[in-house]
């Protein structure tokens, strides 16, 4: 089913009415009913009941997001939010790391009391702890040294902060986070590709086929490093989509 990006923004953020003063586009945009003057929405088209939200020269009508741009403003909502819960995510995982690296000592003891515990219960399932992935790089945590867990924590949270920039910047549209986002995310392709060579999982392949999507999409509907006519381009298909000024080059015409 086709969505109406037009009229489903307009019920949740209501319409925009804009009154030129070109009469040949003002009656274009106007009509007067039984119940009061109504003017057309320049984002659905649809004829609204009230005063008009602005007035004046038609050049300086609001840029009203339409059709294909509206979708794209949702997509990238949408990574917006994928990569503020991440973001989110590793600073929790940064503070654990920095909370670790002051009780190293503390968390291995623990860590071997349940492990003792635990030994036992999984033999009788036939699962030897001993020679366990996990328990093995929690072992291998122990080793590293104290400073080293601070720098790590360090890179966690700077990594993390990228990913809340980008995800604020790609809330409001803003044209430098999509920049962001392409450079930042084909920066660490190559390791989450490495990741999977190491071992596979169904989260990693995911998250890799997300990012590689969300890359190309960006890159190429938002006409980025040039592609596709690059910013002049993009600035044209803008403006083209304003109702306002598909209805004044209708007027001229006429």
């Amino acid at each position: 089913m086709k969505i109406d990006w037009d009229r489903r923004t307009c019920a949740r953020k209501g319409h925009v009415t804009y009154a030129p003063d070109d009469p040949r586009l003002r009656i274009r945009l106007h009509a007067d009913t039984a119940l009061g003057e109504v003017w057309r929405c320049l984002r659905c088209g649809d004829f609204v009941l009230g005063e008009p939200h602005g007035s004046g020269p038609a050049a300086d009508a609001p840029l009203v997001p339409r059709g294909k741009v509206l979708r794209d403003l949702f997509i990238l909502r949408f990574l917006a939010i994928e990569r503020a819960v991440r973001g989110v995510f590793i600073v929790l995982v940064a503070v654990a790391v920095w909370k670790f690296s002051n009780s190293q000592d503390a968390v291995r003891r623990l860590f071997n009391e349940y492990l003792d515990v635990l030994r036992p219960v999984f033999k009788h399932f036939h699962y030897d702890l001993d020679h366990s992935p996990v328990v093995g790089s929690i072992q291998k945590a122990f080793g590293y040294k104290h400073p080293t867990l601070l720098i790590l924590a360090g890179l966690l949270l700077a990594y993390a902060l990228i990913e809340l920039i980008e995800a604020v910047g790609l809330w409001y549209a803003k044209r430098w986070a999509e920049y962001l986002t392409v450079v930042a995310t084909a920066a660490f392709l190559p390791l989450e590709i490495y990741e999977l060579t190491e071992h596979i999982s169904w989260l990693k392949i995911a998250t890799l086929v997300l990012n590689i999507l969300a890359v190309l999409y960006i890159a190429l509907t938002k006409r980025l490093f040039g592609l596709r006519g690059g910013r002049r381009k993009f600035d044209e298909e803008r403006h083209s989509a304003s109702l306002m000024e598909v209805e004044e080059s209708a007027g001229v015409a006429v």
